[in-house]
Formats: structure tokens, C-alpha cells, sequence
């Protein structure tokens, strides 16, 4: 595998940091620095650290996604963007079920708060609906990915089984994916999972991992086994409908995901 590719293939892949505690967090993202390019911050790892866990990651050299799922007032949304633009996190998630104007209040905050900081402009990501949930109704998923598109979002975050309906209705936003489990493994509390190899066939951009890796026995194993099947997708393959659970075929091709 080339530098090139390897770089590629590192930039689509978020590790999921959850953990209540900030040390251990950062040792995993240390840890498996090699293979992601992106730590997430989640609900856990913010309640027990802050700011603190963006802020040294980013000192770390990651791009931070901040993933808070903000779904207040306009006035609270834009305010706590702000704050989370100038510690310097790349990505962070507005629930589109709050509606247009907290969408638009999000990413003006977060991105005044980058500029402020004399950082680079960074991006909201419109959540749809929780791959927690069995099914997501495609034209709600439509209608939030539309909504997010709209409202200036860089991307938007569905399961991968729903960019069929998501896709379409914002084809130039970033794609994310959550709910990502190695064939053969549970899928715990994910509803609507999918396979790496499936999920970046199916339009995903970046692949949010948190358990299939953390969890997993070997978990430098375990890794491998992701970036072998993203390798063996990103050169093309089938569609959205193929997005569910199975085993895939891992082979180097060198097709980049969308840039913002």
C-alpha cells in the first residue's frame, strides 16, 4: 500500500473515544494513530473531560470530531458552536430534527468560532436519524440530509443502508457513517449496521468506529481488517441497497472521497 493511499484510507476513518476517561481516551487514539486520522469526542468522553479532551487531541495532530448532536434554541446552538470553532475541532454534529435555523445557527457559530481562532473553516454535520433505531423512514432521512444541505452543513450522518434515500437529496455533502461492525461480529445496540467495505460501496466518505475496535480482542487486528476492506472499496462497487452486514473482498484501489 502506497503513502498516498494509506493517507486516504486514514482520513476516512473516525475512532469513536468513548470513555469516561480522558487519559485512557487519549491512549487509544495514540495507540491506533497509525490507521485513524479523526478521534471522535462524544457525550461520554465530553461529560468527563471538556474542552481539555478537544484541545489535546488537536494538539496531537488529529482532526477532532465533536460529536454532541447540539439540538436547542438558535440562540444556545450558535453559542456553544462558537465555543467548540475555536478549540479547533473539524466536525461537529447538529441533530437536524431541531429544525433549519438551528442548523444554520450551528454553522455560523462554528465557523465564526474557527475564524476567530485564525483556524481553518471547519464543518456541521447534519445528523438524520440514530442507527440506534431498526428502521429510518427514507423520506425523513431525505428530508433532514435536505435540510442540512440547506442550511450550509459540510455533511450529514445516516447508517449506510439509508444514503439511497440520503444521497440524492444533498449529493455534494460529506457522507458519514456510524453503526460500523466487522462481518461476524454483534452489532450491540446499532439497529441499522453495516460492514466497512459495504458502507464506503455504498457512498460513505467517513466511517465512524468506536467498539468493532476498542472492544475487540486484537484490536491492531482488528484495524487491519477495516482498512483492508475499505482498500478493497474505494475503487467502486455495488449500491446502497448491498449495505448491510457481510463479508468483503479486500484489493488496493486509489478512487480519494469527496473533499470540502
Amino acid at each position: 500500500m502506497t503513502e498516498t493511499l494509506a493517507g486516504e484510507v486514514r482520513r476516512r476513518l473516525v475512532l469513536a473515544l468513548d470513555f469516561d476517561d480522558s487519559v485512557l481516551a487519549m491512549r487509544w487514539a495514540l495507540r491506533l494513530r497509525r490507521t485513524f486520522g479523526v478521534a471522535k469526542v462524544g457525550l461520554e468522553l465530553w461529560s468527563a473531560a471538556g474542552p481539555g479532551a478537544v484541545t489535546e487531541l488537536v494538539g496531537e495532530g488529529f482532526e477532532v470530531f465533536v460529536d454532541l448532536k447540539l439540538a436547542d434554541i438558535p440562540n444556545t446552538t450558535y453559542r456553544a458552536a462558537r465555543v467548540l470553532g475555536a478549540l479547533g475541532a473539524r466536525y461537529l454534529t447538529v441533530h437536524a430534527s431541531a429544525g433549519a435555523a438551528s442548523l444554520r445557527a450551528g454553522v455560523e457559530g462554528f465557523a465564526e468560532g474557527a475564524e476567530r481562532a485564525n483556524l481553518p473553516a471547519p464543518a456541521v454535520l447534519g445528523v438524520t436519524v440514530l442507527t440506534s433505531e431498526s428502521e429510518a423512514p427514507p423520506e425523513l432521512v431525505a428530508e433532514r440530509a435536505r435540510l442540512a444541505g440547506e442550511a450550509g452543513c459540510g455533511g450529514f450522518v445516516c447508517a449506510a443502508k439509508d444514503l439511497v434515500a440520503a444521497r440524492p437529496a444533498a449529493p455534494s455533502l460529506l457522507a458519514v457513517v456510524p453503526g460500523i461492525r466487522l462481518a461476524g461480529r454483534s452489532n450491540d445496540d446499532q439497529g441499522r449496521a453495516a460492514t466497512p467495505g459495504a458502507a464506503v460501496r455504498a457512498g460513505a466518505d467517513l466511517l465512524v468506529i468506536g467498539r468493532a475496535v476498542t472492544e475487540a480482542e486484537n484490536p491492531e487486528a482488528a484495524a487491519n481488517e477495516i482498512v483492508g476492506e475499505v482498500l478493497g472499496a474505494v475503487g467502486g462497487g455495488t449500491g446502497p441497497e448491498q449495505a448491510t452486514v457481510g463479508s468483503e473482498q479486500a484489493e488496493e484501489a486509489t478512487t480519494p472521497p469527496r473533499t470540502r
